[in-house]
């Protein structure tokens, strides 16, 4: 008798390409994209994690939402996150999360966070660029700018 096992497929689908992908120079570039991405209905209520997929030459693959929680903290899988990064071959990130209050500091979770999946990354070759926060109104506080990252 043979031993049975299931078959593991690996995609990803390019819907928009390359030439009209979206250049990332900055910090400011980078919130302007996710602000007009964000969920408006709910950028003041939950708080969710989302992660910019670069190629080699900061243009943007896509973003995907990680996760989205309650009113002060969203829940992260390393495992989750690293899946997406792998599965679309992308070679840096950009990570965001919102705070729902509107307050533009990084907190000492947000920053233990930030320095676990960079070390994870790394294993990976996967750059980490940058971690903004985004409030309501469209303001950001970026890692890179502020020399935490």
């Amino acid at each position: 008798m043979k031993n049975k096992v299931n078959e593991i497929q690996i995609s990803y689908k390019e819907r928009v390409t390359s030439p009209f992908w979206k250049k990332i120079n900055s910090s400011q570039d980078a919130s302007e994209l996710l602000y007009e991405h964000w969920n408006k209905n709910t950028i003041e209520v939950q708080e969710s994690f989302k992660v910019i997929l670069l190629n080699n030459s900061n243009k943007v693959k896509g973003i995907y939402q990680l996760s989205q929680g309650g009113i002060t903290a969203t829940m992260i899988d390393l495992r989750i996150l690293f899946a997406v990064v792998l599965k679309s071959l992308s070679v840096a990130i950009i990570l965001t999360h919102n705070h729902p209050s509107g307050k533009l500091e990084a907190s000492k979770a947000d920053i233990l966070l930030t320095n676990k999946i960079k070390k994870a990354a790394a294993l990976f070759d996967v750059a980490v660029i940058d971690h903004l926060i985004i409030a309501p109104n469209g303001d950001y506080y970026s890692f890179a700018d502020n020399s935490i990252l």
